[in-house]
């Protein structure tokens, strides 16, 4: 796992829940076309129609989904440096997505997370069934799939199109590593969302992420016994 300082050179980046969020989940076409785009690479599905249903100062993004074949899912993408914690949200948020729903009109749910480290990609259907073994139900309603941003030891022209995405998100502030993928059709549509975001919105995001990891390192203290102040600003969301 990365320390505190690697985390928060990182920071300056998409792969901070605050910077994230406003660039995907704002109430503004660019942001919604380059969250269509996101989506269509990592569902492997052509998405028409995406809706964020909690725009404000919550960090996770969840969204209602519509695809081209007229099917709809409830999202929610995660980011996080810890793989424990971040499987426990996954779990947690999953289960929120599908408890929103009234029983009429149940969509499948879906949890896309991003770790910070070198562990294993992988996706978990999870299943819930009777005493007599049959589904309550069908195999994808509930799927949570993790990427790693660390996987990617190869060139730039072998990486598949989810690991471009990956790449252009650890280094979207870095102008000579944008120069290899500024004619790369997966990425323009987020490309251009990105360029409309002034320096002050980074050196924001880059400060709340400060202040959440130090947050959530006092509250680590205190779990451990020590005794500690907490500093919970008013700005930042605790998970």
């Amino acid at each position: 796992m990365p320390t505190r300082n690697e985390v928060l050179m990182r920071s300056a980046n998409l792969l901070n829940d605050f910077a994230f969020k406003y660039v995907f989940g704002e109430d503004c076409k660019e942001a919604n076309d380059a969250l269509k785009s996101l989506l269509t690479v990592f569902l492997e599905r052509k998405v028409v129609n995406v809706h964020v249903t909690n725009v404000g100062v919550d960090p996770i993004l969840e969204a209602f989904v519509e695809f081209d074949d007229n099917t709809k899912m409830k999202l929610a993408i995660l980011i996080d440096q810890n793989i424990i914690k971040l499987h426990r949200l996954s779990e947690y948020y999953l289960m929120r997505l599908f408890g929103s729903q009234e029983e009429y009109d149940l969509n499948p749910c879906q949890v896309i997370a991003f770790y910070d480290g070198k562990e294993c990609e992988f996706e978990i259907d999870l299943q819930f069934r009777n005493d007599n073994g049959i589904l309550f139900f069908p195999d994808g309603m509930l799927k949570i799939s993790l990427y790693s941003t660390q996987n990617l030891d190869k060139s730039y022209d072998q990486m598949n199109d989810k690991e471009k995405m990956v790449y252009y998100f650890l280094n979207c502030r870095d102008n000579g590593k944008t120069k290899m993928i500024e004619n790369d059709e997966v990425i323009q549509t987020v490309e251009k969302r990105v360029e409309t975001i002034s320096n002050d919105c980074w050196t924001k995001w880059i400060e709340d992420f400060r202040i959440q990891q130090e947050n959530e390192l006092q509250i680590q203290i205190e779990k451990n016994g020590l005794v500690v102040t907490q500093f919970l600003p008013c700005n930042v969301i605790n998970r």
